[in-house]
C-alpha cells in the first residue's frame, strides 16, 4: 500500500492529476470512498437529475440555514463515485473567462493568469466543434461536445439575445465568451464523459493507477512532513504510504475537512475540538463561494416542449432510444444553449449568466410544471459574499457545518434584480416570445423592488458551484492556504488540486477549471516547466467602459 502519490478522491481534479502523474512514469495510488459509476443513471445525460439526488453517488451535504434565504437549507450535492461531481453534474463545459484567471494572479496565484491556464485546457480537451479553432485543443483525455441545438426554443432564445442587442457567439469558450449561443458539454457520442472516463479509467489502465476504496480519515504525517492517507477499508483502519506526495482532491467541502482534521487549519478552532495545531492556517474553510441562480419560467403557447416525455410512457421511450442508439432526447443534458452577459457599463467583462432548458423543471428534477413550459436559469457570476465551511466533531464520519451566507453582500439583491429584470427583457423579445403564453415565475406580480428580494430569498437555488476553501496565494499571505505550486503551506508533501484552490469563482460551471487545477499542479508535482503561455488576450468589448450592450 505505497507509492510515489497518493491521490484523495476520484473526482475532476483528482482523476486528472492521477492521469498525469501516471502517464509520467509515476506511481500513483487513488483512494475513492464512493462505488462504481456504471449504470444508465450516470451515463446518460438527459438522468442528469438523477444521480445528484441519489445517496448511493452523492455525500448527501446540506448547509446550514441560510439567513439571507430565510432559513432555507439547500442541498449541497458533492459526488461520491468514481469521476466525483463529474459523474453527477450537469455536463456543462464552461473555462471561464479569461479576466477571472487574472484576478487569481492578481491575488497571489503566480503563473495561474490566463497566459498560463489557457495551454492547460488546450490540452486536456478532445473538442468536436469545428476545426482550426488556436484555443481549442484535440486528442485529449476529455471529450467537449458544443450543444446540437437541435429543439427549436433553443435556437429561439439565442435570437431573443441578438434582438435584445446582445452579441451572439458560436464558442463561449472561444475567443470571446460575451453573448448568446451554444454551450459546450461533456458527452462523447450520447454518453456522459466524465473524469472517471477520461482520466481514470487510462490511468488504471497504464498499471501505474491502482484504486484503493476506503474513507480517507486524515493525513498521515512523520514530523511537518506527509507521509501518506490513514483510510478506513473493510472495517480495519492502514495508512496509505506516498513517497513523493499526498494529493488532496476532495471537493470545495472535503478537502478543508481533511485539512483541519489533519490538524490544519484555524488554530483555535482545532484545539477546541481536540484536535493538534500542525499549521494554523485560518483561510482553511474560508473564502467559501457558490453561484446562486433563479428559474425564469414561462409557459409555451405550443405543445413543442420536453413536457411530452414527462411521464412514464415518455420516459420510457427516451430511455430506450438511448439504451439502443444513444440517441434522442437522452443523449443531451438539455443545456444547448445560453449566454453571458454584462449587467451595465462601466464592467469590463460579462457576470451574469444564462442557461436555458425547453422544459420548466428544478434542477434536482422536482416540481414540473402541469404543462408545457421552458425556463433559463439566471445568475450573477462574482457576488462578494463568503462563507464557510467547519468541523463540527473531530469524527471524519460526522459532515462539516457548511453555510454559503447567500445574500449577504450589499450588492447581492441589486444583483440579481438586474439579472431578472434583463432576463424578463430576453423573453419580450420577439423570437422568444412568439412561443409564451405566460409567465410562471415569479410571476407577472413580481415587479417592485420588495416584492422582487421575498420572491429571490424564498426562490433562489444553487448552482452547485462550491469552490475556494483552500485557496492559491503567495506563501506570506496569511488566509492563503496553498501557494502557486498547489502545495499546502506550512507542511511538506502535500498538495491540493481541486476547486477548493480557486481564489475568486470562475464564470459559469466549474469542472472544467477544476480538471485544470488538477492538469496543471501535476505538472508543479511532476518538476515540470509549464507549457508555453498563451499570446492572444481573452476578448473584451471595446465599448464596456460607455455601454452594457
Amino acid at each position: 500500500m505505497e507509492a510515489d502519490f497518493v491521490v484523495v478522491w476520484a473526482g475532476s481534479g483528482g482523476a486528472a492529476a492521477a492521469f498525469r502523474l501516471a502517464e509520467a512514469g509515476a506511481s500513483v495510488i487513488v483512494v475513492e470512498a464512493g462505488g462504481s459509476d456504471a449504470g444508465p443513471f450516470i451515463a446518460m445525460p438527459g438522468a442528469l437529475s438523477y444521480p445528484m439526488h441519489m445517496r448511493r453517488y452523492d455525500w448527501g451535504f446540506v448547509t446550514e440555514p441560510e439567513p439571507g434565504l430565510g432559513g432555507r437549507r439547500l442541498h449541497c450535492p458533492r459526488g461520491r463515485v468514481l469521476g466525483g461531481s463529474s459523474s453527477i453534474n450537469g455536463m456543462v463545459y464552461v473555462r471561464g473567462h479569461g479576466r477571472d484567471f487574472d484576478h487569481w494572479e492578481a491575488a497571489g496565484a503566480a503563473g495561474w493568469g490566463w497566459a498560463d491556464v489557457a495551454p492547460y485546457f488546450r490540452r486536456l480537451e478532445d473538442w468536436r466543434g469545428p476545426p482550426g479553432h488556436p484555443l481549442r485543443g484535440r486528442g485529449g483525455p476529455v471529450t467537449v461536445t458544443p450543444g446540437r441545438m437541435a429543439h427549436p426554443l433553443f435556437a429561439a432564445f439565442v435570437a431573443a439575445g441578438g434582438e435584445a442587442g446582445y452579441p451572439l457567439t458560436d464558442d463561449t469558450n472561444g475567443p470571446r465568451q460575451e453573448g448568446f449561443g451554444p454551450l459546450d458539454a461533456t458527452i462523447r457520442d450520447g454518453v456522459r464523459w466524465s473524469s472517471a472516463r477520461a482520466y481514470l479509467r487510462p490511468a488504471l489502465a497504464s498499471g501505474r493507477c491502482r484504486l484503493v476504496r476506503g474513507l480517507a480519515l486524515r493525513v498521515a504525517f512523520a514530523g511537518r512532513r506527509a507521509r501518506g492517507v490513514e483510510v478506513r477499508r473493510g472495517g480495519r483502519e492502514e495508512v496509505v504510504a506516498a513517497r513523493r506526495a499526498v494529493v488532496l482532491a476532495a471537493s470545495a467541502i472535503n478537502t478543508p475537512k481533511l485539512l483541519m482534521l489533519s490538524g490544519i487549519g484555524p488554530g483555535e478552532e482545532l484545539r477546541r475540538l481536540g484536535l493538534p495545531v500542525l499549521a494554523d492556517r485560518p483561510g482553511v474553510g474560508a473564502n467559501l463561494q457558490d453561484h446562486l441562480e433563479i428559474y425564469l419560467q414561462y409557459a409555451a403557447r405550443e405543445k413543442i416542449t420536453l413536457r411530452r416525455y414527462w411521464n412514464l410512457a415518455g420516459k420510457a421511450w427516451v430511455g430506450l432510444a438511448w439504451l439502443l442508439g444513444r440517441r434522442g432526447p437522452g443523449a443531451s443534458n438539455q443545456f444547448e444553449a445560453g449566454g453571458f452577459i454584462r449587467s451595465a457599463a462601466g464592467i469590463d467583462y460579462p457576470d451574469i449568466q444564462f442557461h436555458f432548458l425547453p422544459i420548466a423543471v428544478r434542477y434536482d428534477g422536482r416540481g414540473a410544471l402541469a404543462e408545457h413550459g421552458f425556463q433559463a436559469h439566471v445568475g450573477p457570476m462574482r457576488s462578494q459574499a463568503r462563507g464557510r465551511v467547519r468541523l463540527v466533531s473531530p469524527r471524519p464520519e460526522d459532515a462539516p457545518a457548511i453555510r454559503f451566507d447567500y445574500l449577504s453582500h450589499a450588492d447581492d439583491l441589486a444583483e440579481f434584480r438586474t439579472c431578472l429584470r434583463l432576463g424578463r427583457e430576453i423573453f419580450a423579445q420577439p423570437a422568444i416570445a412568439r412561443h409564451v403564453r405566460a409567465e410562471i415565475a415569479p410571476g407577472p406580480g413580481v415587479v417592485a423592488d420588495e416584492a422582487i428580494d421575498d420572491w429571490l430569498r424564498a426562490h433562489a437555488e444553487t448552482a452547485y458551484h462550491p469552490c475556494g476553501t483552500a485557496r492559491l496565494g503567495a506563501p506570506g499571505d496569511p488566509l492563503a492556504v496553498a501557494d502557486p505550486a498547489g502545495r499546502v503551506i506550512g507542511v511538506e508533501g502535500l498538495a491540493i488540486a481541486d476547486s477548493a484552490l480557486f481564489p475568486r469563482i470562475t464564470n459559469g460551471n466549474l469542472n472544467a477549471p477544476s480538471m485544470m487545477a488538477g492538469e496543471k499542479v501535476a505538472d508543479h508535482l511532476l518538476g515540470r516547466p509549464p507549457l508555453p503561455r498563451e499570446t492572444a488576450p481573452p476578448w473584451i468589448n471595446p465599448d464596456w467602459r460607455t455601454r452594457q450592450r
